[in-house]
């Protein structure tokens, strides 16, 4: 047998998932990954194409919210653990349409949590034999943590002051998730992480639409006074502390994950720009094509984690600045687009 171990994760044909199945499956030979994703508009089996042949990765398409399906697949692949990344994460369609939201983030991550502790346990704090080193690790967002001043970062014991429906959706699936773990004694983890950038990332977000608008000649949309700011994770550093946190997490604990690389969205458009008038040239800058917008509603100031925690307590550090992480995202949506 190839594999000793099977792992159920959830939208892995999105962004962050596409990313971590080919590092996972390179790091753990002796793993097999089972990925339940429904293929909404944001996920993309082009994604893993890479992985397609691989004897250790299984697609299934279907709901998070269909708990036959989910009971199904723990059963038929002897799920031994579950890392959960499927969840509605676009801030502007969640308040176009928060139901959604309400209904694959929390009552999807019910589910899954649910079937795990059913098929993983006897009853609260006592787990099937067998079955003691099973571990549910969901993947959270820095969003659930509500807004900062100039100053100060979210840390794991910033109180919860979610301020869209996206992120009031993903802050009830954490609370999910930590209520499993001290009324039933499950084994889970919680990562936090910031705003993540990098290859495979849906058109729609803030990094690949400068990209796309820059080289289609259109304006570049940038929300009110583009002085909104974020801490930026490259994707590939986020997924070695995915793994990480899964492995070497302590069980019921949450864990920050951040780039340490605040920039506001203002920055980020001249910076893309800047890169493209070095890599494809024009007869004018691309910065010429930036263009304020309205403003969206409810539109957090300011984001910025603190990852002390995940680096002291499990030595992970991000690999990537934005500086470089930036060059080689608008060298894989050049290589896309073009």
């Amino acid at each position: 047998m190839p594999y000793t171990k099977s792992i159920l994760v959830t939208g892995c044909a999105g962004f962050i998932g596409s990313n971590f199945v080919p590092y996972f499956l390179e790091q753990y030979p002796h793993y097999r990954i089972v990925n339940l994703d429904l293929l909404t508009y944001a996920g993309n089996l082009d994604n893993l194409a890479e992985v397609d042949d691989n004897e250790r990765y299984v697609f299934v398409q279907g709901d998070i919210c269909d708990r036959a399906l989910v009971e199904s697949l723990f059963e038929q692949y002897a799920i031994c653990g579950v890392i959960h990344f499927a969840a509605e994460s676009h801030v502007d369609n969640s308040i176009k349409n928060p139901g959604v939201f309400v209904e694959t983030n929390v009552n999807g991550t019910f589910t899954l949590i649910d079937v795990a502790y059913k098929t993983w346990m006897e009853k609260p704090f006592v787990w099937k034999e067998g079955y003691e080193a099973c571990r549910f690790h969901h993947i959270s967002t820095d969003e659930v943590y509500g807004t900062l001043g100039e100053e100060g970062l979210f840390t794991e014991s910033t109180p919860y002051a979610p301020n869209s429906p996206y992120s009031a959706s993903k802050a009830s699936s954490d609370m999910i998730v930590r209520a499993y773990h001290h009324t039933y004694g499950m084994n889970t983890v919680v990562t936090n992480c910031s705003n993540n950038y990098g290859p495979k990332q849906h058109d729609e977000k803030l990094i690949p639409t400068i990209i796309r608008k820059a080289l289609a000649g259109q304006k570049i949309p940038i929300y009110g006074d583009g002085k909104n700011i974020r801490d930026w994770l490259y994707v590939l550093d986020h997924c070695k502390g995915i793994d990480l946190a899964y492995h070497e997490g302590i069980s019921g604990e949450t864990y920050n994950i951040g780039g340490r690389n605040e920039r506001n969205n203002l920055y980020i458009a001249h910076k893309i720009c800047e890169i493209l008038d070095t890599l494809k040239p024009k007869a004018t800058s691309y910065q010429e094509q930036i263009a304020f917008v309205e403003d969206r509603a409810g539109h957090d100031r300011r984001y910025a984690i603190d990852a002390t925690k995940i680096e002291t307590k499990l030595g992970w550090s991000a690999e990537e600045n934005f500086e470089s992480g930036i060059v080689k995202t608008v060298e894989w949506y050049l290589r896309k687009y073009n």
